[in-house]
């Protein structure tokens, strides 16, 4: 997982900026891991090559 650290003096919209778009990126994040979670065993398989022939390419 990739985290970055920053301290900052901002506006306070320029802090609620930063709060919501951490939050769409936790939302994404377990959207995914939902989808995942929930797919059938055949699917993970699946993707998995998918994705190993398209970053061959």
């Amino acid at each position: 997982m990739l985290v970055y650290e920053f301290k900052i003096k901002a506006h306070k919209h320029q802090l609620l900026a930063i709060d919501e778009a951490i939050r769409i990126g936790q939302f994404i994040r377990n959207k995914c891991l939902r989808y995942w979670m929930d797919a059938p065993r055949e699917d993970h398989v699946n993707r998995f090559s998918l994705l190993i022939s398209i970053a061959k390419s």
